[in-house]
């Protein structure tokens, strides 16, 4: 079945875990051998020929860095400027693999439509490109908010205004203040240009506020829900029903520390814990639970977003297996129209509303 994931950090992956990603996955894996940089070395399970295997031919992609004062102990920049470069360059890459032909950059209604007649044109996909719209996460590079416009130009569809920790905007997980001057100017100015609101990441302070500043499309690409693992970088039903009311639609993140409750990063186990995909369908039903139906829901897996198949679904091998969603689903008893709609259907019908 076609598929839409909402969350990959595919840029971040090309240039700072310096991974090929039109190779696949084993290559890229193979390669890391002996590699200890990174906590994740040697896991990968995403890569453009295993998106192309699973069918999974349009994803939201991101850019990201990440500022960070000199209190602030997070890894980042040390100047806005710099951060805006290393999104400029990951920019780059993105547009060096649609000069490549594989990806394809989607902007708007008539290049969606494009691009998925050419998914469905029931020709082989191996050699599709890969559709991305472009999302920001952490809004920390846009020196100030003139920037917005020049990140519109280049294609930015959705943001994200805070990432981990204090944000130059909006604080994230693990912190909590109340919007600034600044953060409050971002979301009008992204109301005005369109640009979606991705409401995960943001604190809860920064949440309210946010929905109630910015009038625009929202949606949340990579959350799961904090009634089944209690943490602030989940949503509580009152966030969820919120959302639901905006027309948004959550991705499901199949990150196991989001999946598992007292996660301990290197040292827990997906096996140990049973985290599979139906863990993260359990998260996904009880969206579908607090909204009365399964209009709400997707994928946005965050897989190989600083972590690998360490910290993912054990029955996952490669982001191929997000196949298995289906039967999954089919087996809770849901029906063939909402499994398409989990699958792409509401990210499609969210799109299309909002470029209309």
């Amino acid at each position: 079945m076609f598929t839409i994931d909402a969350h990959l950090d595919l840029s971040m992956n090309a240039l700072e875990w310096n991974r090929d990603l039109t190779r696949p996955v084993s290559e890229i894996n193979a390669r890391e051998v002996g590699l200890k940089d990174k906590p994740d070395r040697g896991n990968a399970v995403v890569s453009l020929p295993e998106l192309r295997k699973g069918n999974i031919g349009l994803v939201v992609a991101t850019q990201i860095a990440r500022y960070v004062a000199p209190d602030n102990s997070l890894p980042g920049w040390h100047s806005p400027a710099q951060a805006w470069a290393q999104t400029q360059g990951q920019l780059a890459w993105y547009q060096a693999m649609v000069d490549q032909g594989e990806m394809s950059q989607i902007q708007n209604l008539e290049e969606l439509n494009q691009h998925l007649a050419l998914w469905e044109n029931g020709q082989d996909n191996s050699a599709k490109p890969i559709g991305f719209i472009l999302s920001l996460e952490g809004a920390d590079s846009i020196i100030d908010v003139s920037y917005l416009e020049k990140a519109y130009e280049y294609g930015l569809r959705a943001l994200g205004p805070a990432h981990y920790g204090p944000g130059r905007y909006a604080h994230g997980t693990d912190a909590s203040a109340p919007l600034n001057q600044n953060g409050k100017e971002l979301l009008r100015k992204m109301d005005e240009l369109g640009i979606i609101l991705d409401a995960t990441h943001l604190c809860d302070q920064a949440f309210w506020e946010a929905l109630d500043i910015y009038q625009g499309p929202v949606w949340a690409s990579h959350n799961n829900c904090r009634a089944l693992v209690d943490h602030n970088r989940q949503f509580s039903d009152e966030m969820i029903k919120a959302l639901i009311e905006r027309g948004a639609v959550i991705g499901g993140a199949m990150d196991a520390w989001m999946l598992s409750p007292d996660w301990e990063r290197g040292k827990t186990t997906p096996q140990e814990r049973d985290v599979t995909l139906n863990t993260v369908l359990d998260h996904l039903d009880h969206i579908c639970q607090v909204a009365g139906n399964a209009n709400h829901i997707g994928i946005g897996s965050d897989l190989d977003g600083a972590f690998g198949k360490e910290q993912a679904p054990y029955d996952l091998e490669s982001i191929k297996d997000l196949d298995k969603v289906p039967d999954l689903l089919r087996i809770r008893g849901y029906s063939d129209q909402d499994v398409a709609k989990v699958m792409h259907g509401n990210w499609l019908n969210f799109l299309k509303k909002v470029w209309a």
